[in-house]
């Protein structure tokens, strides 16, 4: 795989890449659903809920929070999730300003 350069692009664009990465996986998709549909924190649910081996399931759940869409706190031997509101809310701005924009070619053939 070859070096992305990254410092070619604004910061904005490397976070937005960051956030579509980190959204390109079904698991993380799964995941992510369950906590907004829990509303709550979740400890240990997710293995029966996914379907996924715990390992797998960690290292999704590690991924999902270095990126910003859940936080974790320690409750005894276990850790539990839930969504970061805040950062979510930045997250779907960021994503609804990317999405909102005008298409050039909206009433032509040209594509």
């Amino acid at each position: 795989m070859g070096i992305t350069k990254s410092e070619i692009f604004t910061a904005k664009q490397n976070e937005m890449a960051k956030i579509a990465k980190v959204l390109g996986h079904p698991a993380r998709i799964s995941i992510l659903e369950y906590l907004i549909k829990t509303n709550s924190c979740v400890c240990g649910d997710l293995v029966g809920e996914i379907g996924l081996a715990q390992p797998t399931i960690s290292q999704h759940l590690k991924e999902l929070k270095n990126a910003g869409f859940i936080k974790g706190t320690i409750e005894g031997t276990s850790v539990c999730y839930c969504i970061d509101i805040e950062k979510w809310k930045s997250i779907q701005s960021m994503l609804n300003l990317f999405f909102d924009q005008g298409l050039p070619c909206e009433n032509t053939e040209c594509c």
